[in-house]
């Protein structure tokens, strides 16, 4: 500004950003390359958990099938085996959901999609939108 010269009366800002869905809330996410504060995603962590547990579960014999364990559960045997299928992610993708460093494609609904078993083409596979 220069110095003497009159204050606007009203001043724009302009911030780009998008709106994204994370566990059932829109969230703003700032464009690639602006800091961005580490956010762990409670939906996913939930959803992880809730798996491994499962499996663990079914692993032990607790419950002899997944169709048992949905019953038991009070869910679906659909849902059931499509968050069973989070137990195939590779760990390093298992760890950036856990310290909320996955990408903003990482979503449950996506970890619910078919993706492939091999931890290698697992990367490419969640860097589609």
């Amino acid at each position: 500004m220069i110095r003497g010269a009159p204050i606007p009366e009203t001043v724009t800002l302009h911030v780009p950003f998008i709106i994204v869905k994370r566990g059932g809330r829109k969230e703003m996410q700032m464009p690639d390359g602006a800091v961005q504060p580490r956010r762990t995603d409670g939906t996913l962590v939930k959803a992880l958990a809730r798996a491994f547990r499962w499996k663990r579960m079914l692993e032990s014999g607790e419950f002899t099938s997944i169709s048992e364990l949905a019953e038991r559960e009070g869910i679906t045997v659909s849902y059931l085996t499509r968050l069973l299928r989070m137990t195939l992610l590779a760990p390093d993708l298992v760890g950036a959901i856990l310290d909320g460093r996955q990408g903003l494609e990482v979503t449950l609904a996506r970890l619910m999609e078919p993706f492939p078993a091999e931890w290698a083409d697992q990367p490419l596979a969640f860097a589609r939108t």
